[in-house]
C-alpha cells in the first residue's frame, strides 16, 4: 500500500481528511506543538491516531516559533484576544509552509508518495491553504530532491488536501462521521486554551455551521 504523511493537528479538518484516505494509504501523522494556546489539539491528536490506526503518530516541539511569531498573530499571542470572526490577525505567518516543509522530509524518507493537510475550500482567507501555494511548494519540494527523485532513491510527492479536491468543512465531516461515529465530536477545534470549545471563536463558529450545513446534529460540548 502507498504511504502518505497526514499533517495531523487533531481538528476536525485533519481528523476527516485521514478517514477520507484511510482505505488507500498506509498513515503516517505528524503534530506540531508550535506555541499555539489550544494545546488541547495535541491531546485530541494522540488519541485520535490510535482511533484511525496511524501506522506512526510522531509530536513534533518546535515551540520556539512562539517566540519568533511574537505578536503577530492572535493563536500564539499571548497579548492578543481572539476574534469571532475572520481577521488576518488569525494567520499565523507561512505556518502550513513550516509544517509541510517537516512533513515533506519525513515523507521523503519513508519514501511516501502523498503528503496531506486538512484545507478545505472554506480556508479561502488563508493564503497557505489554498492550492495555488500547495501546488508551488510540492514543486519546489520536489525539485530540491530531483537528483534522488532521478536516480528512484526518493519518491516524488503530491502535497494533497481536500481543498485540492473541492471537497468542504461538512464534505469532511460526512465522511469523518460516517468512519468515527460520534467520536467526531472528541476533535478538537477551539483556538483558546480552556478544557471545553469556547462556543465563540472563529473556529468554534465555523465548526458549528459546517455541522449544520452537513445535516448533523452537533454534539460537541461548547462553554457558549
Amino acid at each position: 500500500m502507498k504511504k502518505a504523511v497526514v499533517v495531523f493537528s487533531g481538528g476536525v479538518d485533519s481528523v476527516c481528511a485521514v478517514s477520507f484516505l484511510k482505505s488507500k494509504y498506509e498513515l503516517y501523522g505528524i503534530t506540531f506543538s508550535y506555541g499555539q494556546k489550544a494545546n488541547m489539539e495535541i491531546s485530541a491528536a494522540k488519541s485520535f491516531a490510535k482511533k484511525l490506526g496511524l501506522k506512526q503518530h510522531k509530536i513534533i516541539d518546535i515551540g520556539f516559533m512562539k517566540e519568533l511569531y511574537g505578536d503577530s498573530n492572535v493563536l500564539t499571542s499571548s497579548k492578543r484576544k481572539i476574534p469571532s470572526k475572520f481577521e488576518y490577525s488569525i494567520v499565523v505567518p507561512i505556518r502550513n509552509a513550516v509544517f509541510l516543509s517537516v512533513a515533506s522530509a519525513w515523507a521523503y524518507t519513508l519514501n511516501a508518495s502523498l503528503v496531506v493537510y486538512g484545507a478545505h475550500t472554506g480556508d479561502k482567507h488563508y493564503p497557505d491553504c489554498r492550492p495555488a501555494f500547495a501546488k508551488k511548494l510540492e514543486s519546489a519540494f520536489n525539485q530540491g530532491e530531483i537528483d534522488g527523485i532521478n536516480s528512484k532513491l526518493r519518491k516524488k510527492i503530491e502535497i494533497w488536501s481536500p481543498y485540492r479536491e473541492g471537497l468542504s468543512k461538512s464534505d469532511l465531516l460526512k465522511k469523518g462521521k460516517t468512519v468515527l461515529g460520534d467520536s467526531i465530536f472528541k476533535t478538537w477545534s477551539c483556538y483558546s486554551n480552556k478544557k471545553l470549545h469556547c462556543g465563540v471563536c472563529e473556529s468554534c463558529n465555523n465548526r458549528k455551521i459546517a455541522f449544520e450545513k452537513a445535516g448533523i446534529l452537533d454534539k460537541t460540548k461548547y462553554l457558549k
